[in-house]
């Protein structure tokens, strides 16, 4: 049974924090760069130019790339043979969250659902972390992370459609979520879809679909190229960047499918802003 100081958890969590509450990730850096030379409306390139000039100046200075930063959200696999030392895994990964939002400067958003009151202070804590856990082979723990903004988060939404409806049904649902959304979310963005499972399983997929580098294609050639479709039907509701209008609304849209009940067809469409900040490490 290998052994990882608790410490050790902490501090990746907490670096990771720190990097992509300032650095964009160079896939969705890369994917900006190609969709605001591809922009026909001459608006919409102008404010992707403006979005890459902000991560440029983020990175050089040190300084969130949005002032929303975000709720963490952990996908995290945990190999059946390793075990923390000195502590629980779920306690280091918030004690990291904890010092990456304080040391970082940046901003804390969680708040109690009803007064609305900061659960701490305005700057650091931001717990507890949204953590799904899977347990795999092996003697390592995989952590994926990313900073969730409400403002993408709130346009998300899940629905069990019927079996007839099909690939037909779930393109249609995607385009009435994304158009329904319009520029609230902060286009160009990522579109994450979960087909199948039970509702939840869904949901979750949608949300894990959003991880993926933006550059990957579905491993399935039959997913591969739903998501092609209905990126490109997104891509034709014309909302641009900051829904000022244009061709590129959507950078991606990656799918994560799932066996399913006979008599259902659950489908969720999650969706990630422009500044997509996620990264993965292996300890």
């Amino acid at each position: 049974m290998r052994e990882i100081e608790f410490d050790v958890v902490v501090k990746a969590v907490k670096d990771m924090i720190m990097h992509c509450g300032t650095d964009l990730p160079q896939d969705t850096y890369d994917a900006l760069q190609a969709a605001m030379e591809a922009e026909k409306s001459p608006v919409s390139k102008e404010v992707i130019r403006q979005i890459l000039e902000n991560a440029n100046i983020a990175k050089d200075e040190k300084r969130p790339l949005c002032q929303d930063t975000g709720l963490a959200v952990f996908f995290v696999k945990v190999g059946e043979d390793v075990r923390i030392k000195g502590g629980l895994l779920k306690d280091a990964i918030n004690k990291g969250t904890e010092e990456g939002y304080t040391e970082g400067y940046l901003r804390a958003s969680t708040c109690e659902p009803f007064s609305r009151l900061n659960l701490k202070d305005t700057v650091g804590y931001n717990l507890p972390a949204i953590i799904h856990f899977d347990i795999v082979e092996g003697d390592k723990i995989d952590i994926e992370y990313a900073a969730k903004g409400g403002g993408s988060e709130n346009v998300s939404r899940a629905k069990v459609l019927p079996p007839a409806a099909g690939k037909d049904g779930v393109v249609e649902f995607v385009k009435e979520v994304i158009s329904d959304a319009g520029g609230n979310p902060c286009p160009p963005i990522t579109v994450g879809v979960g087909i199948g499972g039970t509702f939840e399983r869904a949901v979750i997929s949608s949300k894990h679909a959003l991880f993926r580098d933006l550059e990957t294609t579905h491993e399935d050639p039959e997913m591969a190229e739903l998501e092609e479709r209905i990126l490109t039907e997104i891509n034709h509701l014309g909302i641009g960047a900051m829904g000022m209008g244009g061709t590129k609304t959507a950078l991606a849209v990656h799918i994560e499918s799932n066996p399913c009940h006979i008599a259902s067809l659950p489908v969720s469409v999650n969706v990630q802003c422009h500044s997509s900040r996620h990264t993965h490490i292996t300890i």
